[in-house]
């Protein structure tokens, strides 16, 4: 009896430790984005200024920890998804792999269709694997120009399910004020605890060319450099990475390849699936079961030991270009900073500057430290 009461009190002990072990900080967040017609706008800005909204996240902490972020995405109300899902897609669950989610944004079309605000926010909560931890930040940001009522299911008990679960959700009308406080985008964020955004989808993304952007962008091709493909896809996902980099550059006005660039430089940006630096810091992660079939030619021919020394040299390598980066990201900041100092705010806002603020405002409220103002 005794040696029972020990065994269990020990247990108990244990479970305790282990439910006060800090958990990894992290972000959830999920775009809902309507993808009919007049969407086209939305869906350039979006794609474009990923990053921007990301990199919100890349000089806060959590209990002391850089948070990681995941973000999933659905497109809804476009003539080309089925009706009988109320023309909704999940194009990415929660994840984070950004590069992947990149290229999941451009391939985006709009094409005519009914747009369900209520049925996707609904899919959204149930779908998605929420982190059930209460002082997590868990956000959605619905954006469309069709009134918010429309569809099977109803948008307000939608919103009302969201923040039940701890799911705050932001609706982002894309027009007049007026029109989306008739169409009743205001009143779902106000059930669940968000903020109703206004934006101009069809305005241009206001950057600022800063001096610091070419050196940014020449550590960026570096950094690529330092990823080691391995595994059956390693290959095309380092391909992929190169292709983001060549969409972000084609919009390099929007800001958007220095804004990826500065992602990359920070511990936001993870590909464990894929690098093998990133890969080595997993839980159980073992060199010598690596298969010979899944590496590189470089590392094909060498020992588990000296496989070892190569990935840490090439972890060693990345940790200072991303230092360099950070560090250049900082006088960026400040350059582009007193560059708008004074000027107005009055033109029509887009969808990086409304979702950067809210998501550092709910953060905060959470428990989120952020550097600056």
């Amino acid at each position: 009896m005794k040696k029972t009461f020990i065994i269990l009190l020990s247990s108990l002990f244990v479970a305790s430790a282990n439910a006060h072990k800090k958990q990894p900080a992290k972000v959830q967040i999920a775009l809902l984005l309507d993808t009919s017609n007049s969407m086209d706008g939305l869906i350039q800005q979006t794609k474009t200024q990923l990053w921007k909204v990301v990199n919100t996240f890349t000089e806060s902490k959590k209990n002391g920890q850089v948070p990681f972020v995941e973000v999933a995405l659905y497109e809804y109300g476009n003539q080309g998804l089925k009706p009988a899902q109320n023309f909704i897609r999940q194009v990415q669950p929660l994840t984070r792999d950004l590069d992947q989610l990149s290229e999941d944004l451009f391939s985006l079309k709009t094409n005519g269709g009914d747009e369900y605000c209520g049925a996707v926010i609904e899919r959204a909560v149930k779908d998605l694997k929420w982190d059930p931890a209460g002082d997590t930040y868990k956000a959605i940001f619905i954006a469309g120009n069709e009134p918010f009522t429309q569809g099977p299911v109803s948008s307000l008990i939608a919103c009302k399910d969201a923040i039940e679960r701890g799911v705050v959700v932001n609706t982002i009308h894309c027009g007049a004020n007026q029109a989306g406080l008739s169409g009743g985008w205001n009143q779902g964020a106000l059930l669940a605890e968000g903020d109703y955004m206004v934006i101009n989808q069809d305005s241009a993304v206001t950057h600022v060319a800063a001096p610091q952007d070419s050196e940014i962008l020449r550590l960026n091709k570096r950094l690529n450099g330092t990823y080691i493909p391995y595994g059956k896809h390693g290959s095309a996902r380092k391909k992929n990475q190169i292709q983001q980099d060549a969409n972000a550059i084609a919009h390099a006005k929007s800001g958007a390849a220095v804004q990826r660039a500065i992602t990359k430089g920070s511990k936001v940006y993870h590909n464990a699936k894929w690098d093998l630096c990133d890969a080595s810091f997993k839980p159980g992660f073992d060199w010598s079961k690596l298969k010979k079939e899944d590496l590189p030619a470089e590392l094909k021919s060498l020992s588990a030991e000296a496989r070892q020394k190569y990935v840490e040299t090439q972890i060693a390598e990345r940790k200072a270009i991303q230092s360099e980066i950070q560090k250049l990201n900082v006088a960026r900041q400040n350059y582009v900073a007193e560059k708008l100092r004074g000027k107005s705010q009055l033109e029509s806002q887009t969808l990086d500057q409304v979702v950067t603020k809210t998501v550092r405002e709910q953060a905060e409220k959470k428990g989120y430290q952020f550097k600056g103002k």
